[in-house]
């Protein structure tokens, strides 16, 4: 198999029929020997019938469907673990990441690349999610153990030992872009304008977006809890500072000495806030600790269709 792609599929039946007819024609262009595997992730419309029609019409098509709904991340990482390509690219079904830049993906590959990804150059959103976007790629790449790419999404193309290096990670809270990136060896991205979405809504809540954030930040960075360490000591020496000028000026009957109530009512408040928040973000780290020794399993598939190895 020259080429595998990997499909996440979570109710896009309105979709599909656009997204089979503009990959089949770019990669029959390709002249390649490929599979199309559409992973649908516990789809409650009719994704999972028409995965299935697709297949009895083209046998290159083939369908993993997961027991429930598992994820956009785990989704992807169940269609890498049974893709059978030397090359497998990673796309999603709304078609906002255009498969006509494919052969550019595939010449980039050609020429040495083991990751060629898609750097979003426009959006066609609102202007607060551009913004929330913007801002956090900047601040995932300050923050990050290791160099992230800018306004670069899931949207690639690998080469097989890349592959076998991310389904040999044994993460639970998977961060795809950030795994990909930190695996190192030659990368470069290409440039593309992002589409509005070909039909129906964004499956990517507020919430959900948040969740992905902070599972970049946390499986990348542990500046967040280095911050709440340096804070720790910039309000300990603090305290000690104000303290002292106080014993100095009652010492020395300077000024007068109001109640103070308001000032220790706003004190106490802020530092069981900050002390609440810095529990609540290591908490975060102890959690994913917690759900990493369980080993569970990272997805269950309840049917296959065209899965030519199972492994």
């Amino acid at each position: 198999m020259d080429m595998s792609v990997v499909i996440p599929v979570f109710n896009e039946a309105n979709g599909l029929p656009e997204l089979y007819n503009r990959v089949t024609r770019v990669l029959g262009n390709l002249n390649l020997r490929y599979e199309i595997i559409l992973v649908d992730d516990g789809s409650t419309d009719a994704s999972r019938e028409i995965i299935k029609t697709f297949h009895e019409r083209d046998p290159q098509i083939c369908g993993l469907f997961l027991s429930r709904n598992f994820g956009h991340q785990t989704a992807i990482s169940a269609g890498l673990h049974y893709a059978q390509g030397q090359i497998i690219v990673i796309m999603d079904a709304d078609l906002q990441d255009p498969p006509e830049i494919l052969p550019q993906f595939f010449s980039k590959i050609q020429e040495g690349y083991d990751v060629v990804y898609g750097i979003r150059r426009k959006r066609k959103e609102n202007i607060w999610k551009r913004f929330t976007y913007y801002l956090f790629y900047r601040m995932l790449n300050h923050l990050s153990d290791s160099p992230m790419p800018l306004d670069s999404g899931d949207f690639c193309a690998m080469t097989r030992r890349i592959v076998d290096h991310l389904k040999a990670m044994p993460e639970r809270h998977r961060f795809l872009r950030g795994l990909r990136a930190w695996s190192g060896y030659r990368q470069t991205g290409i440039e593309y304008e992002r589409d509005s979405r070909y039909a129906g809504s964004s499956k990517y809540t507020l919430s959900k977006l948040f969740n992905l954030a902070l599972d970049g930040l946390i499986s990348f960075s542990a500046i967040p809890v280095r911050l709440i360490i340096q804070f720790g000591f910039f309000t300990a020496f603090t305290s000690f500072f104000i303290g002292l000028t106080y014993l100095v000026l009652k010492i020395f009957d300077i000024g007068t000495w109001p109640s103070g109530f308001a000032t220790l009512f706003l004190l106490i408040a802020f530092l069981g806030g900050i002390q609440l928040i810095t529990i609540g973000m290591i908490g975060e780290y102890v959690g994913r600790i917690h759900l990493e020794v369980k080993q569970r399993p990272l997805f269950l598939i309840s049917e296959y269709i065209g899965i030519k190895q199972q492994t």
